[in-house]
Protein backbone atom coordinates (compact mmCIF):
# COMPACT_ATOMS: atom_id res chain seq x y z
CA UNK A 1 0.00 0.00 0.00
CA UNK A 2 2.83 2.19 0.78
CA UNK A 3 4.59 2.04 -2.40
CA UNK A 4 1.58 2.77 -4.59
CA UNK A 5 1.05 5.82 -2.74
CA UNK A 6 4.52 6.69 -2.99
CA UNK A 7 3.74 6.04 -7.07
CA UNK A 8 1.20 8.03 -6.94
CA UNK A 9 2.73 11.41 -5.55
CA UNK A 10 5.49 10.90 -7.63
CA UNK A 11 2.94 10.70 -10.86
CA UNK A 12 1.38 13.52 -9.55
CA UNK A 13 4.24 15.11 -8.90
CA UNK A 14 5.55 14.62 -11.93
CA UNK A 15 2.39 15.82 -14.27
CA UNK A 16 2.44 18.89 -12.56
CA UNK A 17 6.01 19.60 -13.55
CA UNK A 18 4.77 18.78 -17.32
CA UNK A 19 1.74 20.86 -17.13
CA UNK A 20 3.62 23.31 -15.95
CA UNK A 21 6.77 23.07 -18.21
CA UNK A 22 4.33 22.90 -21.39
CA UNK A 23 2.84 26.61 -19.72
CA UNK A 24 6.03 28.23 -20.01
CA UNK A 25 6.19 27.22 -23.26
CA UNK A 26 3.03 28.07 -24.83
CA UNK A 27 3.17 31.75 -22.58
CA UNK A 28 5.91 33.21 -25.71
CA UNK A 29 3.64 32.32 -28.40
CA UNK A 30 0.43 33.60 -26.65
CA UNK A 31 1.99 37.34 -25.67
CA UNK A 32 3.16 37.48 -29.65
CA UNK A 33 0.14 37.23 -30.71
CA UNK A 34 -1.86 39.01 -28.40
CA UNK A 35 0.86 41.62 -29.92
CA UNK A 36 -0.50 41.07 -33.14
CA UNK A 37 -4.01 41.25 -32.63
CA UNK A 38 -3.07 44.51 -30.94
CA UNK A 39 -1.40 45.84 -33.65
CA UNK A 40 -3.56 44.78 -36.15
CA UNK A 41 -6.26 46.39 -33.91
CA UNK A 42 -4.50 50.13 -33.77
CA UNK A 43 -4.10 49.69 -37.58
CA UNK A 44 -7.91 49.04 -38.26
CA UNK A 45 -8.39 52.25 -35.34
CA UNK A 46 -5.47 54.05 -37.90
CA UNK A 47 -8.13 53.56 -40.91
CA UNK A 48 -10.87 54.62 -39.41
CA UNK A 49 -8.92 57.70 -38.31
CA UNK A 50 -7.86 58.28 -41.89
CA UNK A 51 -11.40 58.15 -43.09
CA UNK A 52 -12.55 60.51 -40.10
CA UNK A 53 -9.84 63.12 -41.31
CA UNK A 54 -11.31 62.79 -44.91
CA UNK A 55 -14.82 63.54 -43.82
CA UNK A 56 -13.34 66.36 -42.01
CA UNK A 57 -11.06 67.96 -45.28
CA UNK A 58 -14.52 67.60 -47.28
CA UNK A 59 -16.19 69.54 -45.29
CA UNK A 60 -13.94 71.85 -44.27
CA UNK A 61 -13.83 72.74 -48.05
CA UNK A 62 -17.70 73.27 -48.25
CA UNK A 63 -17.43 76.16 -45.57
CA UNK A 64 -13.69 77.53 -46.85
CA UNK A 65 -13.41 76.92 -50.25
CA UNK A 66 -10.69 75.27 -50.13
CA UNK A 67 -9.07 72.06 -48.37
CA UNK A 68 -7.38 72.67 -44.95
CA UNK A 69 -3.41 72.68 -45.27
CA UNK A 70 -2.97 71.05 -41.74
CA UNK A 71 -4.19 69.21 -39.08
CA UNK A 72 -4.43 72.39 -37.11
CA UNK A 73 -6.58 73.77 -39.40
CA UNK A 74 -8.96 71.06 -39.12
CA UNK A 75 -8.77 70.63 -35.16
CA UNK A 76 -10.78 72.38 -32.22
CA UNK A 77 -9.02 75.47 -32.13
CA UNK A 78 -9.48 76.34 -35.95
CA UNK A 79 -12.94 74.68 -37.65
CA UNK A 80 -13.66 72.93 -35.38
CA UNK A 81 -14.45 69.62 -37.08
CA UNK A 82 -13.07 66.70 -35.32
CA UNK A 83 -12.20 66.07 -31.72
CA UNK A 84 -8.45 66.68 -30.34
CA UNK A 85 -6.98 63.39 -31.27
CA UNK A 86 -6.55 63.12 -34.60
CA UNK A 87 -6.11 66.82 -34.88
CA UNK A 88 -2.84 66.29 -32.73
CA UNK A 89 -1.64 64.56 -35.28
CA UNK A 90 -0.72 61.07 -32.74
CA UNK A 91 -3.07 58.95 -32.10
CA UNK A 92 -2.68 55.18 -30.78
CA UNK A 93 0.76 54.61 -31.81
CA UNK A 94 0.05 56.38 -35.46
CA UNK A 95 1.15 59.98 -36.89
CA UNK A 96 -0.95 61.73 -38.82
CA UNK A 97 0.10 64.63 -41.37
CA UNK A 98 -2.07 66.65 -43.40
CA UNK A 99 -0.93 68.20 -46.23
CA UNK A 100 -3.86 70.58 -48.28
CA UNK A 101 -2.83 72.30 -51.75
CA UNK A 102 -5.30 73.94 -54.25
CA UNK A 103 -6.11 70.53 -56.17
CA UNK A 104 -6.32 68.52 -53.32
CA UNK A 105 -5.13 67.03 -50.22
CA UNK A 106 -2.96 64.08 -48.79
CA UNK A 107 -3.37 62.35 -45.66
CA UNK A 108 -0.41 60.32 -44.41
CA UNK A 109 -0.14 57.73 -40.96
CA UNK A 110 3.10 56.88 -40.38
CA UNK A 111 3.77 53.78 -36.97
CA UNK A 112 5.45 55.18 -34.34
CA UNK A 113 7.15 51.81 -33.55
CA UNK A 114 7.08 49.50 -36.38
CA UNK A 115 6.20 46.22 -35.45
CA UNK A 116 4.56 46.94 -32.31
CA UNK A 117 2.04 49.81 -33.32
CA UNK A 118 1.89 49.08 -36.51
CA UNK A 119 3.21 47.08 -39.43
CA UNK A 120 1.88 49.17 -42.80
CA UNK A 121 2.19 52.78 -43.53
CA UNK A 122 -1.15 54.74 -44.80
CA UNK A 123 -1.63 56.95 -47.74
CA UNK A 124 -5.44 58.93 -49.18
CA UNK A 125 -5.37 61.79 -51.20
CA UNK A 126 -8.53 63.11 -52.77
CA UNK A 127 -9.38 60.75 -54.76
CA UNK A 128 -11.01 58.34 -51.62
CA UNK A 129 -7.92 55.80 -52.62
CA UNK A 130 -6.56 54.34 -49.39
CA UNK A 131 -3.20 52.90 -50.03
CA UNK A 132 -0.87 50.68 -47.63
CA UNK A 133 3.02 49.62 -47.12
CA UNK A 134 4.10 46.84 -45.69
CA UNK A 135 7.39 48.50 -43.96
CA UNK A 136 8.84 51.45 -42.23
CA UNK A 137 8.31 53.67 -45.31
CA UNK A 138 5.63 55.92 -46.07
CA UNK A 139 3.16 54.87 -48.36
CA UNK A 140 2.45 56.99 -51.61
CA UNK A 141 0.05 57.37 -53.98
CA UNK A 142 1.95 55.04 -55.90
CA UNK A 143 1.76 52.16 -53.48
CA UNK A 144 -0.66 49.14 -53.16
CA UNK A 145 -4.47 49.95 -52.74
CA UNK A 146 -6.37 48.97 -49.36
CA UNK A 147 -10.32 50.22 -50.50
CA UNK A 148 -11.92 52.97 -51.23
CA UNK A 149 -12.52 55.53 -48.34
CA UNK A 150 -16.18 54.83 -48.53
CA UNK A 151 -15.71 51.37 -48.74
CA UNK A 152 -15.25 48.05 -46.88
CA UNK A 153 -11.25 47.46 -45.09
CA UNK A 154 -10.11 44.40 -46.35
CA UNK A 155 -8.79 42.25 -44.06
CA UNK A 156 -5.59 40.74 -45.60
CA UNK A 157 -2.24 40.64 -43.41
CA UNK A 158 0.43 38.91 -44.62
CA UNK A 159 1.74 35.31 -42.63
CA UNK A 160 3.86 35.72 -40.05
Amino acid sequence: MRRASTFLRHLVVTIVAVAAFLLLLARPISVRQQARSRMYALETATLKAIQTLNTAQVQYRSQYGRYARTLAELGLSAADLMSADPASGDKQGYLFTVTGTPAGYTISALHESFGATGSRTFYLNQTLVMREHYGREPATVNSKEVCSAQGQVERRHPAF
